[in-house]
Parts: structure tokens; C-alpha cells; sequence
């Protein structure tokens, strides 16, 4: 009997050690993943404060726990086992579901920039005159949730891509790790960004000294922080999506863009010593926003220009 138990203590702890083991491998493999989707987290950071632009202070972090909640069932309850269905039985299909988001990211990016630069706008702005604050709030939060399930999409597809080869289970962890890290942290710090104001106006007019200045300072950064992140949004977007082109082109067979790009990238390294590095990433980033630009541009025309569609994916 208690050489019974014994074996049964080695077994348990066999097993406690294998979980662990496959724990640890589930958060590296995460840590992995998901820097490679960072260009999309970055956007979707950027881009979901505009979604409150407008409305009510005291709605703001309401909109944000109804988006945050519809971000979840996105990730977890749609693209989740979708994304495990497809690896287990159609993993060749992966790298055209990168195509398209990449395809997708591109044109978002490519419309945003051309909107900057003074052409037609498509679709609601922030602009708009609010007539029902109610249905307006709901439109905005189906907005909100529609544009996050196209953004999560792209994470998971970017999060599988780089996972494809382990088992399910770790597959599975990794895929619901990533979903639910990267929801909490854009949603958290988007939370953050849109109640700086409230908090900065706070300090200012119940604190004295540093403090109060420190809340002048927090509500003067609010509008250029804004702007600076919807920059860094469209400089990700546009930066990820052509570079998931750039890569599916040459998984695909197609090599020429990814070698040319590859090479002046390399060229940049060995030519510039201790920052080579740095700006060969640069380089290939430049190049495959460069790349998404045109690819978004030209998707822009088609759609706007000869089908004559107007853009409905969110605010601008």
C-alpha cells in the first residue's frame, strides 16, 4: 500500500511537472506571438478612443466595458475556435487569412492617410451632429465591436502563424492567452487615455503647487496625444499590413518584393556599423508601409471610386 501511494505521488508529480512544463512553453510561445502582432495592438490601441470622442464624460468608461466585453466574445468565442478548426484541419489556408487582413490593414491605413491629405471622407466622422445620444452610443459600440473582430482576426491569424506547429493544446492555451493579455491591455489603456483629461482637470482644481500644475500639464497633453496615437496607428497599420504582404507573397512563391526589400535591408545593416540594426528594421518597415500604401490605395480606388461603396467600419 504505501509503495501504492508512493507511485501514485510519482505520477502526480510527473504530471504536475508536464503541465508546467507545457504552462511555461504556452507563455513563451505567447511572448512570441504576440510581439509579432504588435503593429495591430498598436492600431487598435490608437484607434478606439475615438469611439467616445463626442459623447458624455460619465459614458466614457461604460462604452469602453461594452466594447471590452465584445472584444472578448470576438476573440474567445468566435475567431478562437475557428482559428483552432482551421489549424487542426485547413493550416494551408492560414497565410491567405493573413493576405486578406494585410490586405485590410492596408487600406484602412492608405484611406486614413488620404483623408489627411484632404480627400473624401467615407462613412461617419466624429463630427457628426448627435441627434439620440442613445442609438448613437449603440452605433457606436457596433462599430467598435465590428472593427475589433477584423483587427482580432489579424492577432489571431498572426498569433497561429507563429504557433502552427505546436500541439493543439498548446495551441489552444496560446491562442486564448494572447486573446485575453492583449484585450485587457489596449482596452485598460485606452481606458486610461480617455479619463486623463478628467483626472488632469481633477488635480488642477482641487490640488495646489506641482499637483495642479501636473493636472494642467495632463489636460493640455490630451488633444496631442490623441492625434500623436492615431498617427502611430496608421504608421502600425500600414507597417504591419504591408509587411504580412511582403511575407505571404514570398511564402506564396512570389519572391521578388521580399528579396529586393530583404536585401536593401541587409545592405543598411553592414553598411551603418552599430545602428545597422536599427535602421535595417527601419528600412523594412518603411519599405512595407510604402508597399501597404500603394496596395491600400489602390483597394481605396476600387472600392470608392468604380464600385462607388462608402466606408462603414468606424469612426474617423
Amino acid at each position: 500500500m504505501p509503495g501504492g501511494l508512493v507511485a501514485l505521488l510519482d505520477d502526480v508529480s510527473i504530471i504536475a511537472r508536464t503541465a508546467a512544463a507545457s504552462i511555461d512553453d504556452i507563455g513563451v510561445a505567447a511572448t512570441k506571438a504576440g510581439s509579432k502582432a504588435a503593429g495591430v495592438v498598436i492600431d487598435d490601441a490608437a484607434v478606439t478612443p475615438s469611439y467616445v470622442t463626442g459623447l458624455s464624460p460619465a459614458r466614457e468608461l461604460p462604452i469602453i466595458w461594452q466594447i471590452t466585453k465584445g472584444s472578448l466574445k470576438n476573440k474567445l468565442l468566435i475567431l478562437l475556435p475557428g482559428a483552432l478548426l482551421l489549424s487542426q484541419y485547413l493550416p494551408s489556408a492560414i497565410i491567405f487569412i493573413l493576405m486578406l487582413g494585410g490586405a485590410y490593414l492596408s487600406y484602412e491605413g492608405a484611406e486614413k492617410v488620404i483623408e489627411k491629405l484632404g480627400g473624401e471622407k467615407h462613412g461617419k466622422t466624429v463630427d457628426d451632429v448627435i441627434e439620440d445620444p442613445a442609438r448613437f452610443e449603440k452605433e457606436r459600440i457596433s462599430g467598435a465591436v465590428r472593427t475589433d473582430l477584423i483587427l482580432s482576426a489579424e492577432i489571431m491569424a498572426i498569433t497561429l502563424n507563429e504557433v502552427a506547429a505546436e500541439d493543439f493544446v498548446t495551441r489552444a492555451g496560446v491562442l486564448a492567452l494572447v486573446g485575453l493579455v492583449i484585450t485587457i491591455v489596449v482596452y485598460g489603456a485606452v481606458a486610461l487615455i480617455v479619463k486623463m483629461d478628467d483626472v488632469g482637470l481633477h488635480l488642477a482644481e482641487s490640488r495646489e503647487g506641482a499637483m495642479a500644475a501636473l493636472g494642467r500639464g495632463l489636460v493640455a497633453a490630451m488633444p496631442k496625444l490623441l492625434v500623436a496615437l492615431s498617427v502611430i496607428g496608421t504608421v502600425a497599420m500600414l507597417w504591419v499590413g504591408g509587411g504580412i504582404l511582403l511575407h505571404g507573397t514570398n511564402e506564396l512563391g512570389f519572391h521578388g518584393l521580399y528579396d529586393a526589400t530583404h536585401g536593401l535591408e541587409n545592405a543598411v545593416k553592414t553598411t551603418f556599423g552599430a545602428v545597422g540594426g536599427f535602421l535595417g528594421w527601419l528600412t523594412f518597415a518603411a519599405l512595407s508601409a510604402l508597399l501597404a500604401l500603394v496596395v491600400g490605395g489602390i483597394i481605396a480606388f476600387v472600392l470608392h471610386k468604380v464600385f462607388k461603396l462608402g466606408h462603414e467600419t468606424g469612426a474617423h
